[in-house]
C-alpha cells in the first residue's frame, strides 16, 4: 500500500527508488557468485588434497578448510562438523566456524539430541527454515552460548553405513531460507570430509 501510494503521488521518486534498490540488490547478487564460484574452485582444490593425505596431514585443519568453503558455498554465518564418540553415542564439535568457534569447540552433545543428533540417528539430512519452531531443537546450546538458531542445513557424514559425524550450515546470510541447491553442495561438502576421515583413519591403523 506504500508502494502504491507513493507511486501515485510521486511516481519518478517511486522510480528512483526502485532502480536504487535493484542496484543493490544486483550487487548483492553478484558478489554472492562471485564467492559461490570461488568457493566451488576451492571445494575442487581441496579434493585433490585429500586424495593425497599423507600421515603428517593436519586433518583437522583440512575439514577446518572444507567447512569454510561449506560455509562460504551456502551463504551461512556460521558452521560446525560434529564427529561421533563411537564409545559414548555423544557428537563432538570437532570443528566450528562463527562467532562461538572457541567457546563451542569440543563441546559434546548427547547422543540423539538435537536436530544434528537426529540426523546422526536416521542418517539423513535435513533442512530447516524455523528451528526454533521444530521439537527436534535443542536450545541448551543457543542458551548456554548466547547464540540464535533460526535456519539450519545438516548432512551426515557416511562411511558406507558406518556413522563418523555430522555437517552442519547455520543461519543463511541476509535471512534467507537454506534451498535444494544449499542441500546438494553440502551432500558433496559432507562426501569430501567422509573421505578425508576415512583416509586419515586408515593411516592410523596401519601405524598402530
Amino acid at each position: 500500500m506504500i508502494h502504491s501510494a507513493m507511486q501515485n503521488r510521486d511516481p519518478v521518486r517511486y522510480l528512483q527508488l526502485e532502480v536504487a534498490r535493484l542496484t543493490d540488490e544486483n550487487s548483492d547478487l553478484k558478489k554472492e557468485l562471485a564467492g559461490l564460484r570461488s568457493s566451488v574452485r576451492g571445494l575442487s582444490a581441496l579434493q585433490d588434497v585429500i586424495q593425497r593425505i599423507t600421515p603428517s596431514t593436519n586433518v583437522l585443519v583440512l575439514l577446518g578448510d572444507l567447512l569454510a568453503s561449506a560455509v562460504a558455498v551456502v551463504g551461512a554465518s556460521d558452521g560446525s562438523l560434529l564427529l561421533r564418540d563411537d564409545e559414548t553415542g555423544e557428537l563432538v564439535f570437532a570443528v566450528v566456524h562463527g562467532e562461538s568457534r572457541d567457546r563451542l569447540t569440543n563441546y559434546r552433545l548427547p547422543a540423539g539430541k538435537g536436530i544434528a543428533g537426529w540426523v546422526a540417528e536416521h542418517k539423513r539430512p535435513l533442512v530447516l527454515t524455523n528451528v526454533r519452531d521444530d521439537p527436534r531443537h535443542y536450545p541448551k546450546i543457543d542458551e548456554a552460548f548466547g547464540f540464535q538458531t533460526r535456519t539450519l542445513a545438516c548432512v551426515p557424514l557416511l562411511d558406507g553405513d558406518r556413522l563418523l559425524g555430522v555437517l552442519e550450515a547455520v543461519n543463511k546470510n541476509y535471512d534467507r531460507e537454506f534451498t535444494d541447491d544449499d542441500h546438494d553442495l553440502l551432500m558433496v561438502v559432507g562426501h569430501l570430509a567422509s573421505l578425508a576421515l576415512v583416509r586419515a583413519d586408515s593411516f592410523t591403523e596401519q601405524s598402530a
